[in-house]
């Protein structure tokens, strides 16, 4: 009703309303008041104007860039204290980059046959010298000479993403006399990459990337020196061609999540949470202290005698001649523990009692926790790691945080691991290391039929490993599911590289007399032979 009465006394009359008003004022009120209830009718209650609780909401109506490049500095400083800080922040990012990249997404090539017409033997010997190759690249990649690209590059370029929002990975060609491969990897952080002399954004420059009239990125901007660094240049920008001009090589991979149409640059994985994170630390920080203070056995002295106040003479046995560095002169007065004082004619004792340990604490902070995993796409028992529920609550926790892992495993292998992949590929034909006709000058299809690969990662946890393995037996026996699936989901390894190894295994055991012959119970023994003629019985 409230709601209709403001709604009317706002609108505005026209002439009609004022004639009908004039010539009969209880019609004129009605009238009044179905244009106000009117006003009030829409499609959506959420776009009201009217309502009490949406009359103040009034959210920014920009375009991608808008909403996100300004405020990126202080959502990335933000998000960087929470993860270094903040325990709930420091394990869903731990837990993220665990269960993503974990021990590494390693190259499992898959040439398609079909297309390059070779035969099995032949590509299976290609697809094991492509990937031995890879995994010397690998080795080497980083050009600050720290990291592998397994797991140590995927978990850097993750976290990265994770805490700021991006971050660009240059690919420049540098002299190594450890590995015959010049390509290596320069992740470059957020903050570097900004406008020119911090010029505006324009529709064609943002965030520090250039674009073309299409808005597809050619170009990004990179501050020579770290902007928190004091010891570095702030004043003067690299440009770097995203792809070379003659040849189309990628020079740059700019790795982040795109959510928005026309979005530029990335958002901390935090954001949507970091005021929540902040004041729960907050409130954690005042419940220790408060049970720190509870821990103690401190009592106040009161006094008839006036006065008082910190230098008090009557205080003279509370000064803190015991702390460590402190003298009777003294202005400040410390709770202690098992402290017993003097008492002087008619003064008395009041005990110091916070009420603490807080018993709603716990129920409270698991609320918040719940909230802040939905916002990051982790259960809370995910989370927290907190897992007291019934097996089947447990399972299905670990399975709606996985489908997120393998969601996030598969951006990241197209997004980073692909990108550089094909990299390696073009040094490795170009050397002569790796036979691939047509690859560099052929059709693009058979160039994709070379490229083809799996990224392999660590395996889904198991609660109940008897059933997962029977269950798994169960699909490939009824053609669902195949031996070289079943195997990258429950060990995350590869099954053709696991059969060459049991066959050497079993025919090894067989030789050294530690387990018969698997082949010798298959062979069948020849049918025996009819009785002679004579030798029948008579039938007749």
């Amino acid at each position: 009703m409230r709601e209709i009465v403001e709604a009317a006394s706002t609108a505005k009359l026209n002439t009609i309303d004022r004639i009908v008003a004039a010539v009969n004022p209880a019609a004129g009120v009605r009238r009044l008041r179905s244009r106000a209830i009117l006003a009030m009718a829409g499609a959506y209650h959420g776009a009201s104007k009217k309502r009490k609780a949406l009359s103040e909401w009034s959210p920014s109506a920009g375009d991608a860039d808008a909403d996100i490049i300004a405020e990126l500095p202080d959502l990335r400083e933000r998000s960087r204290d929470l993860e270094r800080n903040n325990p709930l922040a420091t394990g869903a990012i731990n837990t993220k980059c665990t269960s993503i990249v974990g021990t590494g997404l390693n190259l499992n090539a898959q040439v398609d046959r079909d297309v390059l017409g070779w035969d099995d033997d032949f590509a299976d010997a290609w697809e094991r010298r492509t990937e031995a190759e890879f995994a010397l690249f690998c080795r080497y990649c980083d050009v600050e000479d720290v990291l592998p690209f397994t797991p140590g590059f995927q978990d850097l370029s993750l976290r990265s993403t994770l805490i700021n929002g991006d971050v660009f990975i240059l690919t420049p060609m540098v002299e190594d006399k450890r590995t015959p491969y010049r390509l290596k990897l320069q992740a470059v952080e957020a903050d570097r990459v900004s406008n020119p002399n911090n010029r505006a954004d324009t529709d064609r420059l943002a965030g520090g990337i250039e674009k073309d009239a299409n808005g597809r990125p050619i170009r990004i901007h990179v501050l020579k020196g770290h902007p928190g660094n004091p010891y570095s240049s702030k004043n003067e920008w690299i440009p770097v061609d995203i792809y070379g001009a003659k040849t189309g090589r990628r020079n740059v991979i700019h790795l982040f999540d795109k959510k928005r149409v026309g979005q530029t640059r990335g958002v901390p994985d935090l954001a949507p949470v970091i005021e929540i994170l902040k004041q729960m630390g907050r409130y954690t920080d005042a419940e220790v202290q408060a049970a720190v203070i509870s821990s103690f056995f401190t009592v106040f002295v009161k006094s008839e005698y006036g006065g008082g106040g910190v230098g008090n003479p009557l205080l003279g046995p509370m000064q803190p001649t015991a702390d460590v560095g402190g003298k009777t002169s003294d202005k400040d007065y410390k709770m202690g523990s098992g402290a017993i004082l003097e008492l002087l004619p008619n003064e008395d004792v009041t005990t110091a009692n916070p009420g603490r340990p807080n018993d709603a604490f716990d129920p409270f902070v698991l609320a918040l926790s719940r909230q802040i995993g939905v916002a990051l796409q982790l259960p809370y028992e995910i989370l927290v790691k907190h897992f007291t529920a019934s097996y089947s609550a447990a399972q299905a926790a670990l399975l709606e945080a996985w489908k997120f892992f393998m969601t996030r495993r598969v951006w990241l292998a197209q997004s980073l691991c692909q990108l550089v992949y094909e990299l390696f590929m073009t040094e490795a034909v170009a050397l002569g290391r790796i036979y691939a006709p047509g690859f560099l000058t052929g059709d693009p299809l058979v160039r994709e039929a070379y490229l083809g690969a799996d990224w392999i990662g660590p395996a889904r946890g198991q609660i109940d490993q008897k059933k997962e393995i029977d269950a798994a037996a169960q699909r490939v026996a009824e053609g669902v599911s195949t031996l070289s699936e079943e195997t990258a989901a429950l060990t995350g390894g590869d099954w053709s590289k696991k059969h060459r190894q049991r066959v050497k295994e079993v025919r090894k055991r067989v030789e050294d007399g530690l387990q018969p012959d698997p082949s010798a119970a298959t062979k069948q023994a020849p049918a025996p032979m009819p009785a002679p003629e004579e030798d029948r019985g008579d039938d007749e």
